[in-house]
């Protein structure tokens, strides 16, 4: 391995046309100041991923107001989508070439000794994560590929039971995940947004990590507490990765950091 790999991770920016609210809040303006904050923090990183839900409602409008955002990142960046994202309209304003027909939206990084995986787990029409089997083959395969060294995935559905209300769409048929994540001797860390909430945790031997994402935030809501989950205006954060040969550790970086509960009103599913 050459030095210590560092990347950053964003997630849930439900972009909006500009100058647009999404449940309140000004989501290109906290896109903003989160490449602002890795510009000036994180400008030594090796890339930019953007885990999924990338629009809110994956409109064009959101998919250019995203490209002109991003013309003022310093770092390359990779995509991959989430739930809100719409491939077909994601595909006409970032290109065709994005598309793998075995492995949709998602890529392979080989950097610093490691291969990090951006595993597209969106299905169109589906709330819930979903992985085709020719995703599972082409995840399979790229696994394979780097068996001599460990691996990253990063990714916008969690697949691990967090005890949440969002584990009713986290990813279906995860023992089929499991068993394609076990053929690698040496996953160190699976990535993931969706969750809008940062959760570390063990799933059948692999290290689990989700973060809160630029959106909103909501409040850790376990078994055996009273009302419902809180929905949150912040924090807004990253996950900077650091990881060498001996191992990963994810930091989550809050760029924004008001916290203050947001009304019923802004959600239109209440």
């Amino acid at each position: 391995m050459t030095g210590m790999l560092k990347f950053v991770v964003l997630s849930d920016l439900h972009l909006g046309p500009p100058g647009t609210a999404v449940n309140g809040l000004d989501t290109g303006a906290r896109l903003s100041a989160g490449i602002a904050a890795i510009n000036r923090d994180h400008a030594d990183a090796d890339f930019v991923l953007i885990a999924g839900d990338l629009a809110d409602r994956g409109d064009a409008a959101a998919y250019h107001h995203l490209r002109d955002r991003l013309a003022d990142l310093t770092l390359p960046v990779h995509i991959t989508l989430g739930n809100h994202d719409d491939r077909p309209t994601y595909l006409s304003v970032f290109g065709a070439d994005q598309d793998d027909p075995a492995g949709r939206v998602s890529r392979v990084l080989d950097a610093r000794g490691y291969r990090i995986v951006l595993l597209d787990t969106s299905e169109p029409g589906v709330v819930a994560g979903r992985l085709c089997a020719g995703r599972r083959d082409w995840l399979a395969a790229r696994l394979d590929e780097a068996a001599d060294r460990p691996v990253i995935v990063v990714q916008h559905h969690h697949a691990n039971h967090l005890s949440l209300p969002v584990d009713r769409i986290k990813l279906e048929e995860p023992e089929d995940y499991a068993r394609v994540l076990a053929r690698h001797p040496d996953v160190r860390m699976v990535i993931a947004g969706h969750v809008h909430l940062p959760t570390v945790g063990l799933w059948k031997g692999l290290p689990m990590t989700t973060l809160a994402g630029s959106h909103y935030s909501v409040s850790p809501h376990l078994p055996g507490q009273a009302g419902r989950q809180r929905r949150l205006e912040g924090p807004a954060q990253m996950a900077v990765v650091l990881a060498d040969a001996d191992g990963v550790v994810v930091h989550f970086h809050d760029y924004l950091d008001r916290h203050i509960d947001l009304a019923d009103g802004l959600f239109g599913w209440d």
